[in-house]
């Protein structure tokens, strides 16, 4: 793919397919940018690796998308949010460039949760990486002090997604289990954050073991709204996005399997492109 200088696309970055559901929702809110998605396919998925490890893959992906001329990028991931995103924004950026930025998706999350919930306890189902982070903990805390949360890793729902057996029966015995098992812990939770973008493409097996009136946060709204807010609060960096209105993706994997699962997660085509991170 050839680049301009005057080519400054948003990066979204995952691990895999699941960051696709998030910018699916942040181009339908935004649709005037430019985008450039990256998917370290190969190494997905990230959620049971170490910390240093998981860090280590983000911030070489991060490079990747700067080289490729984003200013600012979208850590659509939240394993790669919880256990990196810090440590590159205060490490990284100020060496790298301090006028590019890199956001996550926890706090977008988490900001929209206390006003959702009327019985303050909150349930959190994400990767083994997010869970045992305490990222959600630690954030809510800071803005919703009186909310309780309760978190339970589920550590087969990506392979389900990725391996395109979430509507299968098998499915069901791996949603109710983990479901089952947050709502034994705590049966006040009447507001559920998915927290992994792969999750939204179990929903029709999560909304059939929840329990009647929980609400469920799924993240790709927020982050959009949140992404909107931002430029809006930042015009220096709106200004430097470029508004072509384009999707280019970059897979580290199969861009045959990676072209299908676009389709399925984001309902489109992408024009998409194989690369090799060193």
């Amino acid at each position: 793919m050839t680049t301009s200088n005057s080519y400054s696309p948003i990066g979204v970055f995952d691990s895999g397919y699941g960051g696709l559901t998030i910018l699916r929702q942040i181009r339908q809110l935004l649709p005037q940018y430019d985008y450039l998605y990256l998917g370290d396919n190969a190494r997905a998925p990230y959620g049971s690796h170490s910390f240093e490890v998981i860090y280590q893959y983000t911030l070489q992906a991060v490079k990747v998308l700067f080289e490729r001329g984003c200013r600012l990028v979208i850590l659509a991931c939240n394993t790669a949010s919880a256990k990196a995103l810090r440590t590159i924004q205060q490490r990284d950026l100020p060496q790298i460039d301090a006028d590019r930025r890199v956001l996550g998706v926890i706090r977008p999350t988490v900001e929209a949760i206390g006003p959702l919930t009327k019985t303050r306890h909150v349930g959190l189902l994400a990767t083994v990486g997010t869970v045992n982070s305490g990222s959600y903990g630690m954030e809510i805390h800071k803005l919703w002090p009186d909310v309780q949360l309760t978190g339970v890793a589920c550590p087969m729902w990506v392979p389900l997604v990725e391996n395109y057996e979430f509507d299968s029966p098998g499915a069901d015995y791996f949603v109710q289990k983990r479901i089952g098992e947050l709502f034994r812990t705590d049966p006040d939770i009447d507001t559920l954050i998915l927290g992994c973008t792969h999750y939204p493409l179990l929903m029709n097996k999560i909304v059939k073991y929840i329990p009647t009136g929980v609400r469920i946060v799924t993240q790709g709204e927020y982050v959009a709204k949140s992404l909107a807010d931002y430029l809006g609060r930042h015009p220096n960096m709106a200004a430097a996005c470029s508004t072509g209105s384009t999707l280019h993706c970059l897979t580290t994997e199969s861009p045959e399997k990676f072209h299908e699962s676009a389709t399925l997660f984001m309902h489109e085509e992408a024009e998409v492109e194989k690369i090799v991170i060193e």
